[in-house]
């Protein structure tokens, strides 16, 4: 059976430091308060965290007085984020599994999947299976956030190399685009100290509309679009594809 990229425990853990730097931590809580706010969650909430990494959102939420269960694939990052909860002691679960896999019936008013976290599978019958079991998982007029670069935005903005220093490194980034703009395949190149890193990768590509009918497709009773968490519209200006989608 074909090993996909985003089993590559490496993958997860080397590009672990670039993921969650420093600068990406600190707009966590503003990040937290425009989705609270979007979604229209109330305090004591039960929250799902879908592919939580190393639980910048979950531990933000618990903070808050949220009841959170984050999840996530990598033993690494729910380690980390269990370590940090327990520092500040704030209460999470954490549960390790898949996302195709993952679902709790009717137990959620909301669930997150945020920083393009999504449309990671060969199938795009993946997709909505995740979909699906989000949906089910959530209590009725439950809300599902999920936030990605959209198709739209990455063809206005699109360079097929680019480079960014990340705290103490350099990360080169490569860009190719799938089929009719189906999916976008990359790779980076991360130069830490003497060390050379290269990971390729790839994710699906929706468009507002497309990612409006999957959550539809799915179970849920609406969807709408913004060009980022703070509900700005999603127009030739957004930054990034928000859909909230109502059970």
């Amino acid at each position: 059976m074909k090993k996909e990229w985003f089993d590559n425990e490496e993958f997860w853990n080397e590009t672990m430091p670039v993921l969650f730097h420093g600068s990406r931590l600190e707009k966590t809580p503003d990040e937290v308060s425009s989705i609270i706010a979007l979604a229209g969650t109330k305090s004591g909430s039960v929250v799902l965290d879908m592919c939580c990494g190393i639980g910048r959102h979950s531990l933000e939420f618990a903070r808050r007085g949220f009841c959170v269960t984050g999840v996530d694939r990598t033993e690494k990052y729910l380690s980390r984020a269990m370590k940090n909860a327990a520092r500040e002691r704030l209460k999470i679960e954490t549960v390790r599994c898949d996302m195709r896999e993952f679902v709790r019936k009717n137990t959620y008013s909301l669930a997150v999947n945020l920083f393009t976290s999504f449309g990671y599978f060969e199938e795009a019958g993946d997709d909505l299976r995740v979909a699906r079991n989000i949906c089910a998982s959530l209590k009725k007029g439950g809300r599902f956030v999920v936030e990605m670069m959209g198709k739209e935005i990455l063809a206005r903005i699109f360079r097929e190399r680019d480079w960014s220093e990340v705290d103490s490194m350099r990360v080169m980034e490569s860009r190719k685009i799938v089929g009719d703009w189906e999916a976008v395949e990359s790779e980076w190149t991360i130069i830490r100290g003497g060390e050379i890193l290269k990971h390729k990768f790839r994710t699906r590509l929706y468009s507002a509309a497309e990612l409006k009918r999957l959550t539809l497709d799915a179970g849920f009773s609406s969807a709408s679009a913004y060009g980022a968490l703070d509900g700005s519209p999603y127009d030739h200006n957004a930054k990034r594809l928000v859909v909230v989608a109502v059970k």
